[in-house]
């Protein structure tokens, strides 16, 4: 498709991205919706699971299509995966329970999986890697616009509209990209001879299921070495040698073992792994520091993350213009992964008296750096293999980012929960130890008070001691000012654990990612002959 006429291009393009902030957007509204929707529907105690059942039905359909895509083309999942979405969010939007919510959220995913995994693949199916930098950078500001405008418009829906329209207000645009790319996406004939690993996608789901499930519960549904987590992680690690066998047997795998024998694709799927860890992981966190330790509001805190969403945006679209101008690579991810690194390594000296200003200028820098660099690990996979792999190799980046960040997430919760419970008990036992007046029963509330949720509404805890004497209620403002700076010690942690996961991706960069030339056609003669180089020179 790359001899396409470049206004047809731009024109697929248009439609691609347009699927994309369709997805997106769903995606980044509702979670500023979801408080009202629950206050609605009820069902607070399965309150993640609208987020993981996305996550999950999400992140193993995008590795499976991506093997798909490679037998039948892009097309037909593209579009398969925007009706998907369409009927998922259309479904959503009519739940009548939190468990009709989940089951639509968990069809949505199915539809976002294939949205995402085929958007990116046919980048690489329209421009050859040397032009594609600019592209992707550019579709990679969609999700950075999803991210700035989602939240505030989910929450202008709940507060001027039922909640319904937060799933219904982009079908249009749904219906639009679907159009648009079933007359104008060229179909591409099956390849011949080419059988469906049906063995090796069912293993390959067992794997990824429980592994999800296990870093997405532990330390929080259950511990650690509970039964419950000891046994997910059992079934992976069965399923996984399971899978590793099929693999070396079967005519076409789902994902071909053979891809992790070439040293960039290996490589920059890990520091993609790295990467997703350290970028989930610190900056889901901030707005808790934003709200918690700083004190500032829920409204106003949406607008000091804002600058990190376009500082992303603008980074990934001018790391794209330099990569399709220059054919170069390397030095620029090492670049935005040491600017990421300086911005975390900021963050992580920030205390209850950093300005908002501060925090903005942080956030600058890791979105600036996280821009830079987040598109160019693609681009590497893509460019490393022949094209015939295409698409199962741009899911496995999606594949091993998603895992990165759901480890991450899980590893930096609980960072954050042991180190804040250590330095609160320490501190606040001090106080009670040094206050005649607390009683027995207050010291046992006061340990109660160990959550940062708390910080998040102050004046609903002092209320509620509003009838406790003077002095009493002066330990309470005691321990809520030692329970933000335990928060602002712990998430000092988390950003400090970020900044090293994300020096680690750098070190990788450095030593062991080798920059290859950026090809100028995606012919499977020079695809072939390149990859032949590399393996050699690996």
């Amino acid at each position: 498709m790359e001899h396409l006429e470049m206004r047809r291009k731009v024109i697929i393009m248009l439609s691609i991205m347009s699927a994309m902030l369709f997805a997106a957007l769903n995606q980044t509204i509702v979670g500023t919706s979801l408080p009202k929707i629950i206050a609605d529907l009820g069902g607070i105690e399965y309150y993640s699971w609208v987020f993981t059942i996305f996550m999950l039905t999400s992140s193993i359909t995008a590795i499976l299509v991506g093997k798909l895509s490679d037998i039948y083309g892009r097309k037909p999942f593209i579009l398969l995966g925007i009706g998907v979405f369409t009927a998922g969010s259309l479904l959503c939007g009519i739940s009548g329970s939190i468990l009709e919510l989940i089951l639509y959220r968990g069809v949505q995913g199915f539809g976002g999986g294939m949205i995402m995994s085929t958007a990116f693949t046919a980048v690489g199916d329209l421009f050859p890697p040397r032009e594609r930098g600019r592209w992707q950078g550019i579709m990679s500001s969609v999700f950075g616009l999803a991210s700035v405008f989602g939240p505030t418009l989910g929450g202008y829906i709940v507060d001027h509209f039922h909640w319904h329209w937060v799933f219904w207000i982009f079908l249009p645009f749904g219906l639009v990209a679907f159009a648009a790319i079933y007359f104008l996406f060229p179909s591409v004939q099956r390849k011949e001879k080419e059988s469906i690993d049906y063995t090796g996608s069912l293993l390959l789901t067992l794997t990824m299921v429980p592994l999800l499930l296990s870093f997405t519960w532990a330390g929080n549904e259950y511990d650690w070495v509970s039964p419950e987590i000891i046994g997910l992680f059992t079934v992976t690690i069965v399923a996984f040698f399971l899978f590793v066998l099929t693999e070396k047997h079967v005519s076409s795998p789902v994902l071909p073992l053979d891809m992790f024998k070439n040293k960039v694709f290996t490589v920059s799927n890990i520091i993609g792994f790295f990467l997703g860890a350290g970028m989930f992981g610190s900056i889901m966190y901030m707005p808790f520091f934003i709200q918690g330790v700083m004190g500032t509001s829920a409204t106003k805190s949406g607008f000091v993350m804002m600058p990190l969403t376009l500082a992303m945006v603008a980074g990934s679209t001018i790391s794209g213009q330099i990569i399709t101008k220059t054919g170069k690579y390397k030095k620029l991810a090492m670049l935005g992964l040491f600017i990421m690194v300086s911005g975390m390594t900021s963050m992580h000296f920030m205390d209850t008296q950093t300005t908002n200003t501060t925090a903005i200028m942080n956030m600058i820098l890791v979105g600036s750096g996280l821009g830079i660099a987040f598109p160019i690990f693609t681009l590497t996979v893509q460019n490393a293999i022949e094209h015939k792999y295409l698409g199962v190799a741009t899911s496995s980046v999606q594949l091993f980012r998603q895992l990165g960040g759901t480890i991450g997430v899980s590893i930096m919760g609980s960072v954050m929960n042991n180190s804040l419970a250590d330095h609160f008990n320490k501190e606040s036992q001090k106080l009670v130890a040094s206050s005649p007046s607390v009683t027995p029963e207050m010291g046992e509330q006061i340990k109660e008070l160990a959550n940062p949720q708390v910080l998040l509404n102050q004046e609903a805890v002092l209320e509620k001691f509003s009838a406790l004497p003077p002095e009493s209620l002066n330990v309470i403002k005691q321990v809520l000012g030692i329970l933000r700076e335990s928060l602002s010690h712990a998430l000092n942690g988390v950003f400090l654990t970020g900044a090293i996961v994300i020096g680690t991706a750098f070190i990788l960069t450095f030593f062991f990612l080798r920059e290859i030339p950026l090809r100028t056609s995606n012919e499977e003669k020079n695809a072939s002959n390149e990859q032949a180089a590399e393996r050699k020179l690996g």
